[in-house]
């Protein structure tokens, strides 16, 4: 996503300047005026080689972005704009553009809590006013999992913008094993959606700690302190878990047993990415998957039921033992309670 960022950048800056014909712009020039862009927007410095400039040139100048900029080369150094007021900017958003950006905000507004996606309703009828279109069906034809009830969505865009703002913020929180609630300083990172919960991961007194959003009774935002950034990135944060409980231990190979009539479902569904099928049985399949044991996994595995059978770990085994012993005796003890 980043590449993609940066190139835009640049084809944005290239394009200001071929626009500007009271000078003329050689390679170099157009080298040097990415380089300061993209400083200015990503606040660090990124090299921009000349074979990265003339990829652009060569972009720009193809159908493959829609630009089909006439980008020519002139006394065998200067680059201009062959046609006078030419801008990339100029290119018209396409009937089909709409309908694609249409179909993609009926998924999106289903978040009614979060006002980015809000917002975008006004950019699509801006775009659809500029094609003179209109979608007459916007009935939403992908329906997502949500539970609207649930606790703690207000404050998806003060921390949402807390994170792009890199604003350390004071949290009143209070989590389920706590008698009373506690005010934390933190430093928020990312924002994580799990079966149908949100999560925010923040610094917390330089650990890396997980917050429920419907544990969260109240944001305020801390001024004058210097904001941290980790800079994480979920995908590779999340990548040994099941959920959102990470710890910091290594992950472990998990086999399972699962009967014939769900095998179709975790073939389909796997548990995790690293999900193996190891072999069919007689009566189902055995399943490894790599990963850090947690809550969340063991919310999963006791959700089959009599379905599925812990392989090993051992210890994961006996936990999953356990457990189901404990809910046989809950069980008995309630039906001698009634009789």
């Amino acid at each position: 996503m980043a590449s993609n960022k940066n190139a835009l950048i640049r084809y944005k800056t290239i394009d200001q300047c071929l626009r500007n014909t009271m000078r003329t712009w050689t390679l170099n020039d157009l080298i040097d005026a990415c380089s300061d862009a993209l400083y200015e927007y990503e606040g660090k410095d990124i090299y921009v080689s000349k074979r990265t400039i003339q990829l652009d040139i060569q972009m720009m100048r193809s159908d493959k972005l829609g630009y089909n900029a006439p980008i020519e080369v002139y006394q065998r150094k200067y680059y201009r704009y062959a046609e006078e007021g030419y801008s990339i900017m100029n290119i018209p958003v396409t009937e089909n553009d709409v309908k694609v950006m249409n179909d993609a905000i009926q998924v999106l507004r289903q978040f009614k809590d979060f006002s980015l996606f809000k917002e975008m309703d006004g950019v699509l009828q801006r775009l659809e006013d500029s094609v003179y279109s209109s979608q007459k069906n916007n009935r939403a034809i992908i329906h997502l999992d949500k539970n609207e009830q649930l606790k703690g969505l207000l404050f998806i865009d003060p921390l949402y913008n807390a994170i792009q703002q890199k604003k350390v913020l004071k949290v009143n929180y209070q989590s389920f094993k706590a008698e009373k609630a506690s005010t934390i300083t933190l430093h928020p990172q990312l924002l994580k959606e799990f079966n149908n919960r949100w999560f925010l991961l923040a610094l917390v007194k330089g650990k890396e700690t997980t917050l429920a959003l419907d544990r969260i009774n109240s944001v305020m935002e801390v001024e004058n302190t210097t904001y941290i950034d980790k800079a994480i990135n979920g995908d590779v944060y999340y990548k040994d878990v099941v959920g959102v409980t990470v710890s910091n231990t290594r992950p472990q190979r998990i086999a399972f047993w699962v009967d014939k009539a769900n095998t179709p479902y975790v073939l389909t569904k796997p548990f995790h990415k690293s999900q193996r099928l190891i072999k069919y049985t007689d009566d189902g399949a055995i399943f490894n998957i790599l990963v850090i044991p947690n809550y969340e996994l063991e919310r999963l595995i006791l959700g089959f039921g009599d379905s599925i059978e812990v392989l090993k770990p051992e210890k994961l085994r006996k936990r999953m033992i356990q457990k189901l012993e404990n809910s046989l005796n809950r069980y008995a003890i309630k039906k001698q309670t009634q009789l």
